[in-house]
């Protein structure tokens, strides 16, 4: 799996008063990005792909609910998510993804079991591919990465900001994956981070540029408008 991962909190020690976890896309390997193209090099099939994001979701609920006063969660849709494409290359709606759909089902499981009334779960409205939400205080912004060109994300932060998209122009910080490496970049007190893929490595990655995986996930501690610390855990 390609899943991209990081978590947020108001404090690294104790009993946090808000605790975030950002699932930014690509939760699964999927057949229909590369036009099938990975079929034999993926083991699994896809619903135990989609079976196991689950699995992995509803376990980190029950590993950062007791930790935190309001604790949330958050999926945006990845490429390789996407449930079917037409001609190679048209969708149906922009938040139709299986990735986002594995958070919904464990929303709707914890929902039903009534075991953590404070735990919320977010994910973008019809025909949208980002949330925004404000997690201790910093207004945080989800997308997967692949709506930009590779060293474009401000100019793309900066588009959405100007057409007021989704709430872009009061976002603080912008997470995403989707380039399978950590990048981190400031302008003024905004901050983009591109987290770590889990993966080991990206085999058709490695033949192209020697560079092989650095799995990861990136913790961050929020406060008082801001970024005030990142951790990188390997």
């Amino acid at each position: 799996t390609l899943t991209y991962l990081s978590w947020a909190a108001s404090e690294l020690d104790g009993y946090d008063e808000h605790v975030h976890v950002a699932w930014l896309g690509d939760h699964i390997e999927g057949f229909t990005s590369q036009g099938g193209a990975n079929t034999w090099r993926t083991p699994l099939t896809l619903n135990e792909q989609i079976r196991i994001t689950r699995r992995v979701m509803l376990a980190a609920v029950d590993m950062f609910a007791p930790l935190g006063k309001r604790v949330t969660f958050a999926a945006v849709p990845g490429n390789h998510g996407e449930p079917q494409r037409f001609n190679g290359k048209g969708v149906t709606r922009y938040d139709d993804s299986h990735d986002t759909e594995a958070l919904i089902a464990v929303a709707e499981a914890v929902e039903l079991s009534g075991k953590f009334p404070h735990v919320e779960f977010y994910t973008p409205a019809a025909d949208e591919m980002t949330v925004v939400l404000d997690v201790a205080g910093v207004r945080v912004a989800h997308a997967h990465g692949h709506q930009w060109r590779p060293g474009k994300h401000m100019a793309w932060w900066q588009g959405q900001a100007f057409g007021k998209a989704v709430d872009f122009e009061h976002a603080d910080l912008l997470l995403a994956g989707h380039l399978h490496h950590l990048f981190v970049e400031e302008s003024g007190k905004r901050m983009f981070v591109q987290v770590p893929s889990l993966e080991s490595e990206s085999t058709w990655y490695r033949h192209s540029t020697g560079t092989p995986g650095n799995p990861g996930v990136v913790l961050l501690s929020l406060g008082g408008g801001r970024v005030e610390s990142l951790r990188v855990i390997r």
